[in-house]
């Protein structure tokens, strides 16, 4: 253990446990992002967007 620390470890990636968190984590990201997208307001504002982009006049 010592000489691991020494040399700087062999940590070359993530352990089982971090990619349990790691996933939780983006599950957690993704389901806030997808409240956040379907809000009345957000939802309101990209319909107004597509709606302008599409009526563009050339």
């Amino acid at each position: 253990m010592v000489r691991r620390v020494r040399q700087g470890g062999t940590d070359d990636g993530m352990t089982t446990s971090e990619y349990a968190v790691g996933t939780i984590a983006a599950c957690a990201f993704a389901a806030v992002l997808y409240k956040v997208v379907t809000s009345a307001p957000v939802l309101e504002a990209l319909q107004g967007l597509l709606k302008n982009a599409l009526d563009a006049k050339f």
